[in-house]
């Protein structure tokens, strides 16, 4: 009876738990050689396929357990699921936000450099007459802020937001943290939720 309940119950609910932990691992690898960190990346690549062997191990060693092969299957889609939540948590990292206006943009320039932002400006001309084009560096973590503010200040404005892989010599958001301190932060959240 004891073997049932580990052939039949146990076993795939661990392949399901590992496949969760290798997917979530490999999203997060992928996260970080975006963003060049040398360090932390092979490290998680180790473990990603170290536990993605012990997974496909017990798959090959069960041929017959079909429900081996659900957990497996469910792992992978549940480990991509949680690996974006995890990575959305972190925000790791800066994005370069332009904002092209044709209104005053006085009030947005005002809040930005108030959050701490650094802010440029140019004066340009678009298709349909003068416009203001601003750029700043923001935290990713910080979005959601800006484009309200964007949305509250100038309303008709253009923006595009994109992520920045290195800059340097300039004005940089307030409180940029490290990768390690993001991990933490994030495995704090986790044990918070449960």
């Amino acid at each position: 009876m004891e073997s049932f309940w580990f052939t039949w119950v146990i076993l795939p609910v661990l392949i399901f738990l590992a496949r969760v932990c290798d997917v979530t691992i490999g999203t997060m690898r992928i996260v970080f050689v975006a963003r060049g960190n040398r360090v932390l990346a092979p490290v998680l690549g180790f473990f990603e396929i170290l536990i993605w062997l012990l997974a496909i191990g017990q798959i090959f060693r069960n041929l017959n357990n079909v429900f081996c092969y659900l957990a497996y299957a469910g792992g992978f889609a549940t480990g991509n699921y949680v690996g974006m939540v995890l990575e959305e948590k972190l925000a790791m990292g800066f994005q370069v936000v332009r904002i092209i206006t044709r209104k005053d943009a006085s009030q947005l320039i005002e809040f930005l450099k108030n959050a701490g932002f650094g802010v440029t400006t140019i004066d340009g001309q678009g298709a349909t007459g003068p416009v203001k084009i601003v750029f700043s560096i923001i935290r990713r973590k910080d979005q959601p802020k800006v484009l309200r503010a964007i949305q509250e200040k100038n309303p008709n404005a253009f923006f595009s937001v994109e992520n920045i892989q290195s800059a340097s010599a300039g004005i940089f958001p307030p409180g940029s943290r490290s990768t390690v301190k993001s991990l933490w932060e994030a495995m704090r959240f986790w044990k918070k939720g449960k």
